[in-house]
């Protein structure tokens, strides 16, 4: 049976929660999780900020530290519509798709400002590690509050990394966090967190972290032929899949009368090898990568009175990309990138009457490359952004309407070739309306609607490349609709013992990008160019819930799953052969359960991910489709209190049942594998 097209499994975990949910819903009363909640410091500086339309999907601290996750990247693959581009390995590179729309429509936040790639307009999102992380959020078409900069409202989807803030016990100014984990494919991760507080209002946080591995690992190399006769099938040991970075991050965070300031300074140099595609029974490659990231940002927000409050962020950045290949058989390439970018902007919201605030935000952004290839066309860009939004709050009903004006000016400066500069400006405006409604009182139902614009400049790399780019290029243009339910309920179950939360989100959505970058040849063996020829159409079903239960004061349970259905069509031209097929990697069907079980000090978790058949090619032939893949991770945590510190141990298996699948073809993941780590809190 092909489950592909029977996921009952994923189905039935959703029809199970919603079951346990209805039943006893008739007999609970509302209520609040625990008599008893312990909760952590937290800073208010305005009630304007707070005032989202649409709710998000999020995974916090607690629930990060139990998924089988080395990276941001990993943890995303739990969020419903979220499809992970994983090229192997813990070096390998690893890009997010959200719905379809491609990974440069996503746009990524740092702790309240955007990360930037104006080479290739993807973040690598493998390079951020979660030590530090306190609570990843994913919002589908933009974050829906009113109060952020103009660039938060530009992109079709948004994430959000927010890094731990220092949080002091009474009477101690000074933590410390300890963590080193030990696994497969000799990895060892070590890193350090110190938090001090000179004042109540000035704290620090520095945090260290160090990564070796050598990749390897073995995997099975299988493939068929249309016919179904065995074409390979062999087991190797991935090679030149090494990797060893380093990470650096300081924090200084203020308070000040009615508001708090960040001062934030990052750093990360990596060294890797490149293991690359398995073709022609060429099982090692020689390309090496070095990457030095490095930023400094500030963010200032302040309060002026009850209805005014006004943030100030600025940031400068510079990245730096040393590739080598010295593989025998290929042309040998050693050229060197790199990147400046220069962020400045500012978010202004005023509340004009009881419950209707509005905002005016402008962001400024300056890029540069730099690259020793020849004939290199030198790029600069000046950005321009202007936002104006509204917000109506009725209890009842929440509705948000905003406006980007978006000024892209480009300019090239040829050294080698001799030719003029190149300099062009580009116009555009992006409309949003959003709206959420509660029918019952008690609001744990709402119903929500969006509609959304939005477009993508084209790249660096796709206009100026040399002898691919195309300096005429039109920026991808998207469209998206989306109208969904939420059911979010917590309850006080009788003696203490039952279900106490669960949630139901569910979304359908169609999304259509026009004006798509491509790739095309020009008729020149190896010679391609960048035109504006794609047109996708996308349908989707996006399913999550879950369900917390307690069984007295040392036992509970957590339930949670997602399903997503996408249909995601290649509208281009009529006379293709692959008109109206899926867009390669997308599947149809995907989805991931989470089952955690907590007993006084022992933790238990189950995490399970999904992917549907999919193609590899635009053409949905039998050659160019890939099996369906499932993972199993299991992981045990132990935590004890000696003294008056926290010990953490925790052992996890990776791919429990040692499935052999590709997410990109050719790149095979590893197999079963297991980590040992431990984490020590004083």
């Amino acid at each position: 049976m092909n489950t592909d097209r029977h996921p009952s499994f994923l189905l039935a975990a959703l029809l199970l929660l919603l079951s346990a949910v209805v039943g006893p819903t008739a007999m609970a009363q509302t209520g609040r999780m625990d008599s008893v909640q312990h909760v952590g410091e937290v800073v208010v500086t305005s009630k304007l900020v707070f005032r989202e339309v649409m709710p998000s999907q999020k995974l916090t601290g607690q629930q990060l530290e139990r998924l089988s996750s080395e990276s941001v990247a990993d943890a995303l693959r739990y969020f419903s519509g979220v499809q992970l581009k994983d090229y192997g390995g813990v070096g390998g590179v690893k890009t997010v798709d959200v719905r379809s729309m491609g990974t440069n429509h996503l746009a990524v936040s740092y702790d309240g400002i955007v990360l930037g790639n104006a080479q290739n307009g993807q973040i690598d999102l493998g390079q951020f590690s979660l030590d530090n992380v306190d609570e990843i959020t994913l919002f589908n078409g933009q974050k829906s509050a009113i109060f952020q900069p103009a660039s938060d409202f530009a992109s079709a989807s948004s994430v959000y990394i927010r890094t731990r803030a220092p949080r002091f016990e009474v009477g101690k100014d000074t933590n410390w966090k300890l963590r080193a984990r030990y696994g497969a494919s000799d990895l060892l991760r070590l890193s350090a967190l110190c938090e001090h507080r000179f004042t109540s209002d000035l704290s620090l946080s520095a945090n260290a972290e160090v990564l070796t591995a050598s990749g390897k690992y073995k995997f099975r190399y299988q493939r068929r032929n249309p016919d179904g006769t065995t074409a390979w099938d062999t087991t190797a040991t991935r090679q030149n899949g090494d990797i060893h970075a380093e990470r650096l991050e300081l924090n200084l965070h203020g308070l000040l009368t009615q508001g708090a300031w960040q001062l934030k300074g990052y750093a990360y140099n990596s060294s890797r090898g490149i293991p690359g595609a398995i073709v022609n029974n060429v099982w090692r490659r020689g390309e090496r990568q070095q990457d030095l990231n490095t930023f400094l940002q500030g963010h200032l927000q302040k309060s002026l009175g009850e209805r005014f409050s006004t943030q100030w962020l600025a940031k400068y950045a510079f990245y730096q990309t040393h590739y080598a290949n010295r593989d025998s058989t290929r042309f040998p390439v050693d050229n060197l990138y790199r990147q400046q970018e220069l962020y400045l902007s500012t978010a202004n919201v005023v509340e004009l009457l009881p419950g209707w605030s509005a905002s005016a935000s402008y962001d400024l952004r300056w890029n540069k490359l730099w690259a020793d290839t020849y004939r290199f066309a030198y790029p600069t860009r000046l950005t321009h952004m202007l936002s104006v939004a509204t917000a109506i709050d009725l209890r009842r009903v929440k509705v948000q309407a905003s406006l980007v004006g978006i000024r892209v000016s480009d300019r090239t400066h040829p050294r080698a070739n001799g030719q003029r500069a190149q300099q062009g400006a580009l116009n555009r405006a992006t409309p949003a309306l959003f709206a959420n409604v509660y029918p019952l009182r008690g609001r744990w139902l709402s119903f929500r609607a969006y509609v959304k614009q939005s477009f993508r400049m084209p790249t660096f790399n796709d206009l100026y490349y040399t002898e691919l780019g195309n300096a005429a290029l039109l920026p991808e243009r998207a469209t998206q609709w989306d109208v969904g339910m939420v059911v979010d309920r917590h309850l006080q179950p009788a003696r203490g013992a039952g279900l106490t939360h669960f949630d139901l989100h569910c979304d359908a959505y169609y999304n259509k990008v026009t004006d798509k970058i491509i790739a095309y040849p020009k008729g020149q063996q190896f010679r391609w160019t960048m035109l504006n020829l794609g047109k996708v159409d996308i349908h989707g079903l996006d399913l999550t819930a879950s369900a917390t239960c307690s069984a007295g004061r040392h036992l509970s349970a957590t339930l949670r799953a997602q399903y997503t259905y996408q249909d995601a069509r290649d509208v281009t031209d009529a006379a293709d052969t692959y008109y109206r097929h899926q867009i390669p990697y997308i599947p149809r069907h995907s989805g991931s359960v989470i089952a955690s079980l907590d007993w006084r000090a022992l933790t238990l978790n189950y995490s399970f991910l999904y992917t549907g058949e999919r193609w590899n090619e635009q053409e949905n032939t039998a050659y160019n489709h890939m099996q369906p893949w499932y993972t199993s991770d299991l992981s045990a945590t132990w935590t004890c209190s000696p003294g008056k510190s926290r010990l953490r141990l925790t052992a996890e298996i990776n791919n429990l049942f040692d499935q052999q699948y590709d997410v990109i073809l050719n790149y095979p993941m590893p197999g079963r594998n297991a980590a040992l780590g431990l984490d020590l809190t004083f």
